[in-house]
């Protein structure tokens, strides 16, 4: 069975997914935070495994970069094996003042300068959202623990290095912070009508320019995965 780019077989892949950009991330929270995790994927390098968090059958998988790689692989997890709920897990840049350092940002919606949406042919401007079942356990985990949070709507962009500091518009319509891939994920979870969200660590600003040390970087990325984990625990 299988894709081209995912050799799974169906029952392999859970019916809940955490999609980091790097595989090696996928890696790192199989072996940390799930319970006898295996490998189902290695094509291309892509990595995903599947395991329990508290007795709940969880999956983890790269995704890459952008809108065209999370596209392919959110797709067919959907399409192709079932996937009903996928949390993307993954840093942003801050674009507001407020938001700190370490603050967990959840997306309400995700704005784009992408043309993913474009295949739909639809008469306007999507407004892709993520999943309010999905959102609400996010708060209410990160208000269990009191994390930092903050909820609303972030740009994911399809430039890196942009020639241009676009972004500081995207700033004045409220966008929280720059991200690359959330915009393709809520669009391919709302056209099947499976559950998405987006969740994030501020690991840099590019208003402060500040940027997390790595210690930092270790703590905030575990307080994103409790939220993660733990909002997967009700699904």
């Amino acid at each position: 069975m299988g894709t081209p780019h995912n050799s799974a077989a169906m029952g392999d892949i859970a019916k809940t997914v955490l999609l980091p950009g790097d595989p090696l991330r996928a890696k790192f929270i199989a072996e940390h935070f799930l319970e006898a995790p295996k490998q189902f994927n290695a094509v291309r390098n892509m990595f995903g495994y599947t395991g329990t968090y508290k007795g709940k059958e969880v999956s983890v998988m790269g995704t890459g970069m952008g809108c065209a790689s999370i596209g392919i692989y959110s797709y067919e997890l959907i399409h192709f094996f079932g996937v009903e709920n996928l949390i993307r897990i993954g840093s942003c840049g801050a674009t507001q003042e407020n938001v700190r350092l370490g603050d967990i940002i959840m997306a309400a919606g995700a704005s784009t300068d992408s043309n993913y949406a474009h295949q739909y042919n639809l008469p306007g401007s999507f407004s892709a959202v993520a999943s309010y079942p999905l959102l609400r356990r996010a708060v209410e985990t990160a208000e269990k623990y009191g994390y930092p949070y903050q909820v609303g709507n972030v740009l994911s962009s399809d430039v890196f290095y942009n020639e241009t500091e676009e972004w500081k518009i995207w700033a004045k319509m409220g966008i929280l912070a720059v991200e690359m891939e959330s915009f393709a994920l809520y669009c391919n979870a709302a056209r099947a009508g499976v559950n998405a969200l987006g969740i994030f660590t501020v690991s840099d600003s590019l208003i402060s320019h500040e940027e997390m040390s790595a210690k930092e970087r270790e703590q905030g990325f575990t307080n994103m995965m409790t939220v993660a984990l733990e909002a997967s625990l009700e699904l």
